[in-house]
């Protein structure tokens, strides 16, 4: 019988049937952070459990770490005691810890990839949503608990309900000046945030064939925002090149065979979908949010929503963005004033970010009075990007180049939006106070539109800013 990566993996892992009809299921690789997991240790101490995989599971430290002084101890009391905490449970169990001192740590869903610990075919666990990230590999990624990193600690598995999946195909080609977050930001505009409820999202069509493994990541990584929990691309030569001797991959002659492995996991062309979803890529213009969900999106040359032009069911939360984001109803979307730029994240934070806007960073100057931060997703991407000459573009363009972690993005460390501050950035969530401020405003949008706006002082559209190849007709 035919079937999806998703029913394949899904099979490969199931260990039984559980009595409410949920799975028991096998999973392969298990990633932790210091925020989810001190209470989960401590619960299997109390229970006088011991880690029963530790070679499967692996650690950093990403959501309380400063980016500007990484020297410890860290001024804030709580963060210095996170890390602390996470050292003397990886010690304790055996867990290999990316430390600030490896020159390996970074943003948990950079990292894995990076070291070639995410790998297709298998299951993936860490507390923390956006673990659909790893998807982009051909595995099946799932987002979970304090109490089911537990469960997973303690056993290497974990009960879930079996979800249907939905085929996005996205064909065509993406015009100039359109990249992967202006996709995900389209499809979740057009599906809703709700609209991937009970899903799995496989996305595929010539768009994902021809994207780079890091711009896959980046769809995958939110499609959490659409609802779904999980998100992922079948595994291909380009995913096989990428894992290519990293620490982690197999080598010699278990690469043969775990390629081979891997290739099989692929869903069988003629397999049946729950769901299939078509999209033109030429159809997708650089997008931005304009509310306080990534729902709530529009192209940057398109006007701010009314509450009068808005369906019936949609007009209570669309005034209630409008006036959480004192946004003019109906006014363009360009033009208005920000005033931090934030280019980073576990959407947007590795190396091929940083080079695609140093193409056109090159030679221009953040708008007086614009806070723009530059924050590499791993020390391994900043090594990268300082060996490059990247930083010393962004720096002389006037942004602060930052060490790893994941800042901004909802600010567990100094990085945060101070009273109605609007920020232009490149992370994956909008919601009211996600930038730490409870009435601070977060416009998400692309890498290369984020240093539009930090040039321009405003949101801008950068194939204008920057000339990025010639207007798509939207």
């Amino acid at each position: 019988m035919s079937q999806s990566l998703f029913g394949k993996v899904w099979d490969a892992h199931a260990v039984k049937t559980l009595s409410n009809g949920q799975t028991q299921l096998l999973i392969g690789t298990h990633l932790i952070h210091e925020v989810t997991s001190p209470q989960a240790f401590g619960m299997l101490r109390d229970l006088n459990l011991k880690v029963a995989y530790p070679h499967r599971t692996f650690a950093t430290v990403d959501h309380i770490v400063p980016t500007d002084q990484r020297q410890e101890p860290f001024a804030d009391p709580l963060a210095d005691a996170m890390i602390r905490e996470l050292r003397r449970n990886c010690e304790e169990t055996g867990v290999t810890f990316f430390d600030l001192p490896s020159g390996k740590q970074g943003i948990v869903h950079v990292v894995g990839p990076e070291q070639g610990i995410t790998q297709p075919g298998t299951t993936i666990a860490c507390g923390d949503s956006h673990t659909s990230t790893h998807g982009a590999f051909g595995a099946i990624a799932f987002g979970i608990g304090t109490t089911q990193i537990r469960d997973l600690l303690a056993t290497q598995t974990m009960a879930l309900a079996k979800l249907k999946v939905r085929r996005i195909n996205v064909n065509g080609e993406l015009h100039p000046g359109v990249y992967a977050k202006d996709v995900i930001l389209h499809i979740i505009q057009k599906l809703g945030v709700k609209g991937g409820t009970g899903f799995a999202y496989e996305y595929g069509g010539s768009v994902f064939d021809n994207f780079s493994m890091e711009e896959r990541m980046t769809v995958c990584n939110m499609s959490i925002e659409g609802g779904a929990r999980v998100g992922y691309v079948n595994p291909d030569e380009k995913t096989f090149e990428y894992l290519k001797g990293r620490p982690y991959s197999p080598s010699g002659d278990e690469w043969d065979a775990a390629v081979k492995r891997w290739r099989s996991f692929a869903s069988d062309p003629d397999c049946e979908y729950d769901d299939v979803v078509e999209f033109d890529g030429a159809n997708i213009a650089p997008t931005v949010t304009w509310g306080i969900n990534p729902e709530q999106a529009i192209s940057v040359v398109e006007s701010v929503p009314t509450v009068e032009g808005s369906a019936e069911k949609e007009k209570a939360l669309v005034a209630e963005a409008l006036e959480y984001m004192k946004l003019p109803a109906g006014a363009p979307i360009k033009g208005t004033k920000v005033d931090i730029c934030f280019i980073g994240s576990c959407t947007n934070g590795r190396l091929s970010d940083f080079e695609e806007v140093a193409k056109y960073l090159e030679g221009q100057k953040v708008a007086e009075g614009i806070k723009a931060i530059a924050v590499p997703g791993s020390q391994v991407v900043d090594l990268i990007c300082r060996e490059k000459g990247l930083h010393t573009v962004f720096e002389n363009a006037g942004f602060e180049w930052r060490g790893a972690g994941c800042s901004m993005c909802l600010a567990m460390n100094p990085d945060k939006l101070i009273g109605d501050q609007l920020s232009a950035s490149s992370s994956n969530r909008n919601f009211k106070g996600r930038q730490g401020s409870p009435t601070g405003r977060t416009v998400l949008m692309s890498p290369v539109m984020v240093a539009a706006a930090a040039i321009k002082g405003e949101i801008a559209d950068a194939r204008e800013v920057f000339g990025v190849g010639e207007l798509a007709n939207v």
